[in-house]
């Protein structure tokens, strides 16, 4: 049976069982679909993993919070489980896939359906989970020996740390097939980082090693030695840095305000600790797009995140011009790291349409 039962009034039902957090309801609809002939790799692919990037655009636009989230993606967990165990599995293969999420990785769920897809295909598959170090993940492979190592990564300021994992594995001899958003715009920077492989998603990334079987070693990193030193300073640096960026836009982010306001006081309520918290961390994350840009040479790396930033202060109320505030003054402070700086003027060419916005009359 083809897909075309997973039409758009079923999506719509497993959408509103995911914003239910209706466990039971989610695995009756797609345990349903499978017994009645829709293949489980359809029901994966074509139901599950197209909810859950929903899921996130809910979450990002503010619409969801992060709990109603987690509560829906711990729904689409249980559903790929309960998916992949109503269908037969072919058993027996020699092909040895070893899947990780990227060091600092949280999202799991692309790779646990990429595992699901690849048992269903007959490959003998190990999920490790997520945020796998390097360490890691070199001693399953020596441990378990699999002739590939599948990396799924969805964050792109994560980019220096998968480039670590591809590495050791290459050291091991292993290939390595990658997927995920964070690897860019059809793998560039998978490919830029030395990965043999990329797959945009798990269909393909079952069809690709099938049918080069078996992977071989033949990526090159680009990563050049003076990206790798100004990269390095930020990571130093980052420290400095961010308590700068939040005295700077201690204004923007009530958190931020209210910490440094009781500071003096015996201590600071929770909401403005989360508040404070939830702002750092917004703030370390930009940082660190901006550090993973410089890795790899390619400022779309952070202006995608500058991007996703406009988008979500909007929905929050909160004014996406602190952006331009940031990149000013993380400018004066890195004046001496020229890789930096010609990304962080990328940066802020591209919120130029922000900037022009804040001139007209009103």
């Amino acid at each position: 049976m083809n897909a075309n039962r997973i039409t758009d009034a079923v999506q719509a039902d497993f959408d509103a069982c995911l914003a239910d957090a209706d466990e039971g309801g989610a695995l009756e609809l797609a345990v349903g679909l499978v017994t009645s002939g829709v293949s489980a790799e359809d029901v994966l692919l074509g139901l599950v993993a197209p909810a859950q990037v929903r899921v996130g655009e809910r979450w990002a636009s503010g619409e969801w919070t992060v709990a109603r989230e987690h509560a829906a993606t711990h729904v689409s967990r249980l559903t790929v489980d309960a998916v992949a165990a109503a269908a037969p599995v072919g058993g027996g293969s020699p092909r040895h896939v070893l899947v990780a999420c990227g060091d600092g990785e949280w999202h799991v769920l692309p790779s646990h359906i990429l595992t699901e897809v690849l048992r269903l295909r007959g490959f003998r598959v190990r999920s490790l989970g997520g945020s796998v170090s390097p360490h890691e993940l070199l001693s399953d492979v020596h441990q378990t020996g699999p002739d590939v190592v599948a990396l799924s990564c969805t964050l792109t300021f994560n980019l220096p740390l998968a480039h670590r994992q591809i590495e050791t594995c290459r050291c091991a001899g292993v290939p390595v097939m990658t997927g995920g958003p964070g690897f860019g715009p059809e793998g560039t920077w998978a490919y830029a980082l030395g990965a043999d492989l990329y797959a945009a998603d798990a269909r393909d990334a079952a069809d690709a090693l099938l049918h080069r079987w078996p992977p071989v070693l033949c990526g090159k990193s680009s990563v050049q030695a003076a990206a790798v030193e100004e990269y390095a300073v930020l990571v130093r640096r980052r420290p400095e840095l961010l308590a700068h960026l939040a005295h700077v836009l201690r204004d923007v982010f009530p958190g931020l305000r209210a910490r440094a306001n009781s500071s003096a006081t015996s201590g600071s309520s929770a909401t403005s600790g989360r508040d404070h918290e939830e702002g750092t961390g917004f703030l370390g994350r930009l940082l660190d797009s901006l550090a993973a840009a410089v890795f790899v040479d390619d400022a779309r790396v952070f202006t995608g995140q500058l991007a996703f930033a406009t988008a979500y202060f909007s929905a929050r109320s909160v004014d996406p011009h602190c952006l331009l505030t940031m990149t000013d003054a993380l400018t004066d402070r890195l004046r001496g790291s020229p890789r930096t700086l010609d990304t962080l003027s990328a940066g802020r060419q591209s919120l130029v349409p922000l900037e022009a916005e804040s001139r007209r009359p009103e």
